[in-house]
């Protein structure tokens, strides 16, 4: 559904060190799903909640949580939050391996905030 938040990203500059902080204290676990362009990414397989994923972003310009809400184009979206104040941290991208494009926003008070297609359900 679009407008819905259906991700989240936990970064920072030690993607592997975030994986195992995490995978001991919650449990979480986390399977390693290498992505181009991120060298320490792994996605959580949980049984309850939404799905998310821990690793390394240098694009995010530090440490990051990252909320994705589901659109059905991330440009306009892209284009409707500048519009409203927002700024471009990533422009939208097309990331094969997970079949999805997201977009990176950093709204009025420079939280990041993704928006993503899922092209496996749209």
């Amino acid at each position: 559904m679009s407008g819905s938040v259906v991700h989240f990203e936990i970064l920072g500059p030690d993607g592997s060190a975030l994986i195992e902080f995490y995978r001991n204290l919650f449990g979480w676990q986390l399977q390693d799903r290498p992505l181009p362009g991120w060298p320490h990414y792994a996605q959580l397989r949980a049984e309850a909640g939404i799905g998310g994923a821990v690793g390394t972003a240098d694009a995010a310009g530090g440490p990051a949580v990252v909320v994705y809400v589901e659109v059905d184009h991330p440009g306009e979206y892209v284009r409707k939050a500048e519009q409203l104040g927002a700024t471009v941290a990533m422009p939208p991208t097309h990331v094969a391996a997970a079949e999805v494009t997201v977009a990176w926003l950093r709204d009025p008070a420079g939280n990041l905030v993704g928006v993503v297609q899922n092209h496996e359900t749209n």
